[in-house]
């Protein structure tokens, strides 16, 4: 029975993930194919590269929201059928399978983006001040680095680092299941398998520059 549930989690998780909405939002409002611009990903940084500031900040907020409402339809729906035992485990298992559903869209053919939007929005919904922390994160690293994979690396990191500490000291809600932690460093796995392309390119020193820097680097040349 818990198996049962356990998958149901997970294709809730799956589908809400793969709702593709930067392809939907770029199509409507540029008549464009995202997954031919820029990276070819569906998510806020590409977004923004195929239909401005807006489109990718409602691209960026609304793939949060999809990670943030697989966890709150499993809790609502599934979590009161079993021991409270397995709650967090159902928690993760839809959070990352939002993560996956992303990545890889059944409604694209597979295709999708790198899974940021969604793992910040699943571990809100177990922790809400992760909301905050994240955009903190990906400003710092957007601004200060600009580049939108090294930021999405970074916030990969720091949900399984901060599950680990509310883990550690002990925090309630948080210290009875290592559920949390393993669902954060799942994800973070994930985010970093669908960056491979853009790791070795950072390695190569050839990944490309968003925002202000990309910006400042076009007027020198």
């Amino acid at each position: 029975m818990h198996n049962f549930y356990l998958l149901l989690a997970g294709l809730i998780g799956y589908v809400c993930g793969a709702i593709p909405f930067g392809y939907l939002f770029v199509k409507a409002t540029k008549g464009i194919n995202i997954l031919e611009v820029g990276s070819g990903r569906t998510g806020g940084t590409n977004s923004y590269r195929a239909a401005g500031l807006g489109t990718g900040i409602i691209t960026a907020l609304s793939d949060v929201f999809k990670g943030y409402a697989a966890v709150w339809l499993v809790r609502q729906f599934l979590a009161p059928q079993l021991s409270s035992d397995w709650y967090p485990w159902l928690t993760v298992v839809a959070g990352v399978m939002t993560v996956v559903g992303h990545n890889w869209s059944i409604f694209l053919g597979w295709r999708g983006g790198a899974g940021t939007g969604p793992n910040v929005g699943w571990a809100t919904a177990v922790w809400w001040p992760m909301f905050p922390i994240s955009w903190v994160v990906l400003f710092i690293f957007l601004i200060g680095v600009g580049m939108a994979s090294v930021a999405s690396l970074a916030m990969a990191a720091v949900i399984p680092a901060a599950f680990l500490v509310l883990h550690i000291f002990g925090v309630p809600g948080y210290n009875d299941s290592i559920a949390y932690i393993v669902g954060g460093f799942a994800s973070a796995g994930v985010v970093v398998w669908a960056l491979r392309p853009n790791i070795k390119r950072l390695l190569a020193g050839e990944e490309p520059l968003v925002g202000p820097r990309a910006r400042a680097l076009e007027r020198k040349q």
